[in-house]
């Protein structure tokens, strides 16, 4: 279990990274666009970058079984909002595939440390 709760905030950092550190891929990869300020960048920077990165941090210093469940958690409220998106924008493809990594690093995380 400890190896897997590793593997998952190992993930989570290095996911986070390609947003933090580059935001231009990161926004490409999620078919999204630069507009007429940086506020995209910092959004992708933040929201999609040192957010997983920090989660991910967090759950290896404190490497409690409350730490890695909370980045279950985190990842769940990633795969639910991406649901909700495929039920009511639409679905595709990408968003499936994000989805099922989201589900598959989130719900295991909470069901291996609850």
């Amino acid at each position: 279990m400890d190896i897997i709760n590793i593997i998952f905030a190992i993930l989570s950092i290095g996911l986070g990274c390609f947003g933090w550190l580059a935001p231009r891929y990161t926004l490409g990869a999620l078919d999204l666009q630069m507009g007429d300020t940086t506020m995209g960048m910092s959004e992708v920077r933040a929201s999609a970058g040192c957010l997983f990165v920090g989660m991910g941090i967090g759950a290896l210093i404190l490497g409690t079984p409350e730490a890695y469940v909370m980045l279950g958690f985190c990842w769940s409220g990633a795969a639910a909002g991406r649901l909700t998106s495929i039920m009511v924008d639409g679905a595709s493809r990408k968003k499936w595939i994000y989805f099922v990594v989201e589900a598959a690093v989130g719900i295991p995380a909470i069901l291996l440390n609850l």
